[in-house]
């Protein structure tokens, strides 16, 4: 089972795809991990692709096919994986379905002003990768780490003039998607209210996920 997110930044796409990775076994697959974890390793895609990312900007499609084709061809990849941050445009998403068969596109719909407040709150934990919201989710001790104590950060784009930039992208181009996979009739699409309780969210994706089974 191969499946595609779809949504705004802040839909919750990340949190979703962590839970059927945990759940369902299917490998998370984030392009803006891929892209930090490249960094970390100083790979030149790697800085160039955050160069685009902390301006609140699409990298272009050369750099990230070419890392995605990569990730895909890894062994954790070959029995199902759920992209998140990836196509984000529609001839993105042409070249993807020239290497990969996609099962699922699951829409995540939200309210752009409430994914504005749900990004400018997270904080961060960068060695870990945890996450926190000062309202939803805020860490024990304000600022730090449950688990170390160590400072927590707002990533440069959850900034809010980031975070107003990326939303912007996102209306101008990446929405297009939806429209793209509507009109191809293939793979289905599932359009789900990303503004409730995480749990309920991710029902309503497991239940999307076991119609395409029962259809196949």
């Amino acid at each position: 089972m191969r499946i595609i997110f779809l949504g705004p930044p802040g839909a919750g796409k990340g949190t979703q795809a962590g839970l059927l990775q945990e759940r369902q076994g299917l490998t998370h697959v984030s392009t803006g991990e891929m892209f930090r974890e490249a960094l970390a390793n100083g790979s030149p895609l790697g800085a160039e692709a955050k160069r685009y990312m902390d301006a609140g900007e699409l990298v272009p499609d050369k750099v990230v096919i070419g890392m995605v084709k990569e990730r895909l061809g890894q062994p954790d990849c070959a029995a199902g994986c759920v992209l998140d941050g990836f196509p984000r445009t529609v001839p993105q998403a042409e070249a993807l379905a020239r290497e990969v068969e996609i099962d699922l596109v699951i829409d995540l719909r939200c309210d752009l002003a409430a994914v504005a407040s749900r990004l400018e709150g997270r904080r961060v934990h960068l060695p870990s990768g945890r996450i926190y919201h000062v309202d939803s989710k805020p860490p024990r001790v304000e600022g730090q780490d449950d688990e170390t104590g160590e400072a927590l950060i707002v990533r440069e784009d959850d900034r809010p003039e980031t975070v107003a930039r990326r939303l912007k992208v996102y209306e101008e181009q990446t929405a297009a998607l939806l429209g793209h996979y509507q009109s191809a009739g293939t793979p289905p699409v599932a359009s789900i209210d990303g503004m409730h309780e995480v749990e309920t969210v991710s029902a309503a994706i497991v239940a999307a996920i076991e119609e395409v089974k029962k259809n196949a």
